[in-house]
């Protein structure tokens, strides 16, 4: 690094500079040497990166506690700011302030525990019940009647959806880093794009996106999968019923 900084007249900021060890606790020591001058680089456990929090033990419920509680601090202002809502101005004020800090490159952090699920999913319980007359709705009622889903089931449809734009080439990165496909002759039943399943030791591995995404979009219809655009994808996905089960 120092070699490539003095290359490239490229300096490093020794003091911010951070090295983190993953699911491994070392004593290794790194250092930078800039101007005849070696500085130490400091040893952490967690660090955010664009706004998403990384830990040594790629723990996700950090995040989630975050996300929930920025979510949580809006929904407090909108509820003192407004004394009801109808549906319409609730449903502008939740997709504009709200869910955004719920999903926010939730491709890379997306929960798999059941306590990490719900700890999002009891912010959009909440929130659903700020709509006048729907406090003593169930939730999956106050989701039908607003036309939403669960974020669960939302965080699915992103993943499909990003699974297309890779393997359709609207995404500008190489498929293969992330899926391999499936080289076995597909049946009449299945699509030409089915993709291998990787064998997992860690639960941790398992639920990565290149993994976790991989049964669900081999469960979809060849008329799905062989959209020409995003928004057609889109379309035909929401149709169909295959991929949530």
């Amino acid at each position: 690094m120092s070699e490539w900084s003095a290359r490239w007249l490229l300096k490093f900021n020794p003091l911010k500079c951070k090295v983190m060890h993953i699911r491994h606790s070392m004593d290794t020591k790194y250092h930078i040497t800039q101007d005849n001058q070696q500085w130490n680089i400091q040893s952490v456990q967690e660090e955010k990166d664009l706004g998403v929090l990384t830990t040594s033990d790629l723990s996700v419920s950090k995040q989630c506690t975050e996300a929930a509680s920025k979510a949580n601090r809006v929904l407090g202002m909108v509820k003192r700011q407004f004394k009801e809502l109808d549906k319409d101005s609730f449903l502008i004020i939740y997709k504009g302030f709200v869910r955004p800090h719920l999903e926010y490159a939730i491709q890379a952090w997306s929960p798999y525990l059941r306590r990490d699920i719900d700890c999002l999913e009891k912010i959009q319980r909440r929130a659903t019940k700020m709509v006048k007359g729907f406090r003593n709705l169930t939730y999956e009622d106050r989701l039908r009647q607003l036309k939403l889903t669960s974020l669960e089931r939302r965080r699915q449809r992103g993943d499909l959806i990003e699974t297309y734009k890779i393997l359709s080439g609207k995404e500008k990165v190489n498929p293969n880093c992330f899926f391999t496909l499936d080289k076995k002759p597909y049946s009449t039943r299945g699509h030409a794009l089915k993709l291998y399943t990787k064998r997992s030791r860690l639960e941790l591995r398992r639920n990565f996106f290149s993994q976790r995404v991989v049964s669900h979009w081999n469960k979809l219809p060849e008329s799905v999968v062989n959209a020409a655009t995003v928004n057609s994808f889109k379309n035909r996905l929401d149709r169909c019923a295959e991929w949530g089960t």
